[in-house]
């Protein structure tokens, strides 16, 4: 993970609450982006509200160790369902990674009913 960190990360991530029940790592560059965004929100909106209420609440940096390891809140292991000493999936997803449960994520996939070629024809066909 270290290696494929930019210096700006300064080896620290940002972990909040994801969707569908895992956990986001951002690096802290890619966190900073986040934050902009966040902010120019409406923040007369209910909805904007909520939303940022959440986001940040979940939200707490975490740096590497020497040998590169982050440990993961409670609040959010629970929330993403992973058993400590058990294994956890992580997947690369553009500027964050994901954490899951394997079996969570499993059944996360199982629950999509479009094929994928279906679901990249339709959210990809028009670039």
């Amino acid at each position: 993970m270290r290696r494929s960190l930019s210096p700006a990360a300064k080896e620290t991530f940002v972990a909040t609450r994801g969707l569908e029940n895992c956990v986001f790592l951002y690096p802290l560059d890619a966190w900073e982006k986040i934050e902009e965004a966040v902010g120019q929100l409406n923040q007369f909106d209910p909805e904007a509200r909520t939303f940022v209420r959440t986001i940040f609440r979940w939200a707490e940096e975490l740096t590497m160790d020497s040998q590169g390891r982050i440990a993961l809140p409670k609040p959010l292991v629970e929330f993403a369902g992973l058993q400590p000493g058990t294994k956890a999936l992580a997947i690369g997803a553009l500027d964050r990674i994901e954490v899951w449960d394997p079996a969570v994520f499993e059944a996360h996939l199982n629950d999509q009913t479009e094929s994928y070629e279906s679901l990249a024809e339709r959210v990809m066909g028009g670039i």
